[in-house]
């Protein structure tokens, strides 16, 4: 019985979200905007009431015993809905990304061929910990003329019912259609089930989270899912790659808190390297506050600093401030070994060599790559205007940094 009401209910706010997608249809960029506005000042004009409802998500939770990462995940304070805010004021201020028309890739003569970017549709996100990614995910399914379905988990369950009472009060005071921000309240896997098989009504998935929520929902869904990802990111530090680049980068690649999306977990060296220029680093690490382990060539070199690493954690992302260090042979066997551990999406190298940099450019079978450069994510950068909600390993269109396009699909018009 509790089974059939969670599914009524389940259809019945996918049918919601529907119907404001349909109506969206008739709302300019304009109009869009003025929601995300709307959005913006109401979140700024709530925060207490938000931080009042995330600690007795805080209390709750540290009574069922969650672990250390959910509970940094979960805890909200001024300073990242501030920064959450932003964001939707950046949103207003991107161009549009829907009826763009871009060139085809192809031409039907005698016909002219083009195509012009659309909304998805409904757009599912299940996510757990990080109560603001709500109000961002908002603000990128309204400029992108899409509705969207918010189901958290129950441990931010106070923090998430009030931010999408905030998103939708505000977007009907800004006159948008009634269920452009849905929410379902989180009953287990028979809800997430139900969500997850609505193909009639709900057009994207998009899990974030842990690598079991990524795994979980993936099994059950119906509907196409985009796989975000996190954390297990690999360096290859080459013998000519200088020490303070390979040193910001590792330390950098942590420091988009809560979240790391891209934090370098695991880095690779060769044999080659100076033991008294890798102590350099392990010690500047240690001091950061890092943990530290090592193969056991490594952690038998330099036992003070380095714990043995067991054999299943190098597939696996840690979350947290450590990293794994390992000797490779070569550049080659380096770049084999994080095609088959790392999580890809975003791998580094540190180089003096052109080849090796090319090499590694065109072998590594990541989302992302980085050459002498941080892969520290963020969701606003600050310079240009492209805004993403995280990064996809999964291959395909969509491949790589979750932008605004992300949200749109390709309509292709031949004009005789």
């Amino acid at each position: 019985m509790a089974e059939d009401t969670s599914s009524q209910e389940t259809l019945k706010v996918a049918t919601k979200a529907y119907e404001a997608f349909l109506a969206l249809g008739d709302y300019t960029g304009s109009q869009r905007n003025e929601g995300i506005k709307a959005m913006a000042k109401a979140i700024r004009l709530n925060f207490d009431q938000i931080l009042e409802a995330n600690t007795l998500d805080l209390e709750m939770s540290r009574e069922t015993a969650i672990s250390e990462q959910m509970l940094k995940w979960l805890k909200l304070t001024p300073e990242r809905l501030e920064s959450t805010v932003e964001v939707l004021e950046q949103l207003v201020e991107a161009s549009d990304p829907i009826q763009r028309v871009i060139n085809a890739t192809y031409q039907l003569n005698p016909s002219q061929t083009y195509c012009q970017r659309m909304p998805l549709g409904v757009i599912g996100l299940v996510y757990e910990g990080f109560p603001e990614l709500a109000i961002v995910a908002a603000g990128f399914a309204l400029k992108s003329g899409n509705s969207l379905i918010l189901r958290g988990g129950s441990a931010s369950s106070h923090s998430d019912t009030i931010i999408a009472q905030i998103l939708q009060v505000a977007t009907e005071d800004a006159g948008l259609p009634l269920g452009c921000v849905n929410t379902l309240i989180s009953e287990g896997e028979t809800s997430l089930e139900s969500l997850l098989t609505q193909e009639y009504y709900v057009n994207l998935i998009l899990p974030y989270g842990r690598p079991s929520l990524i795994a979980q929902v993936s099994q059950l869904a119906s509907i196409p899912v985009l796989r975000a990802a996190m954390g297990n990111c690999y360096l290859y530090w080459s013998p000519s790659g200088d020490l303070e680049l390979a040193r910001h980068m590792i330390i950098d690649s942590h420091a988009s808190i809560p979240d790391p999306v891209n934090a370098i977990e695991k880095v690779l060296i060769s044999p080659h390297h100076n033991s008294s220029t890798l102590l350099r680093l392990l010690n500047s690490l240690q001091e950061k506050g890092f943990k530290l382990r090592g193969d056991r060539i490594l952690a038998k070199e330099f036992p003070e600093y380095l714990t043995i690493a067991k054999d299943h954690e190098w597939n696996r992302p840690y979350l947290d401030k450590i990293v794994t260090f390992k000797v490779e042979e070569s550049l080659s066997s380096a770049i084999y070994w994080i095609n088959q551990y790392s999580s890809g999406h975003a791998d580094c190298i540190v180089t003096e060599s052109y080849r090796e940099s090319r090499q590694f450019a065109l072998e590594i079978d990541s989302a992302l790559l980085y050459i002498n450069s941080s892969p520290r994510f963020s969701r606003n950068p600050k310079q240009g205007e492209s805004l993403f909600l995280g990064i996809s390993n999964q291959k395909g269109q969509r491949r790589g940094l979750i932008n605004l396009e992300t949200f749109t699909t390709v309509k292709q018009v031949v004009q005789g």
